[in-house]
């Protein structure tokens, strides 16, 4: 994910701070993003040296001042030219998979165990990403185009997760561990 993008296309709903945009990253259930949050400040900068951003310091007396980041017009035009480039591939990158390959070196009850946590840790991320639905977490609902398409995105990870369990069961029942 370009971090750079990220920072626009979220910019565009409405002017944030750097923690705002921290905040909302960490928590985003599809913007897989893996670096530091110094990372996040120097995307800013660059935004800001490149006019894809302006920020406003906004003076409090018992806190600390704030820097508010607003996108601009170029910011935008930048946004839809990344949003109109060719889609990348999806990437299937599960380390799980890479440790399954060589469960034949397990017991049956370690490999038993192997996909019990896996499938528990499947299952918590499924119950995080229905409790995202439940508070509305994910969808900026400028619009109700919008709203759609930020559900949709929701449905397509729920629909993931619910397809690795339907996996892991069948996976189990081949290899006679049900």
């Amino acid at each position: 994910m370009s971090i750079n993008h990220a920072i626009l296309g979220l910019l565009s709903s409405k002017p944030m701070t750097g923690y705002d945009l921290k905040k909302l990253i960490q928590e985003s259930s599809f913007m897989y993003w893996s670096g530091n949050n110094n990372q996040i400040y120097k995307a800013l900068v660059e935004l800001l040296d490149g006019g894809f951003v302006t920020n406003e310091i906004l003076h409090r007396e018992s806190s600390p001042s704030k820097k508010i980041y607003t996108v601009t017009p170029a910011g935008l035009a930048e946004l839809r030219q990344w949003v109109l480039s060719p889609p990348e591939p999806p990437e299937f990158k599960k380390t799980f998979l890479i440790q399954l390959a060589w469960g034949d070196l397990l017991h049956t009850d370690e490999l038993n165990a192997l996909l019990t946590g896996y499938e528990q840790e499947v299952r918590t991320q499924l119950l995080l990403l229905k409790g995202q639905a439940e508070r509305g977490d994910s969808a900026q609902e400028r619009n109700p185009r919008e709203s759609l398409l930020w559900k949709q995105i929701h449905s397509n990870l729920v629909s993931t997760y619910a397809n690795e369990l339907a996996w892991l069961e069948q996976l189990r029942q081949e290899l006679n561990l049900t």
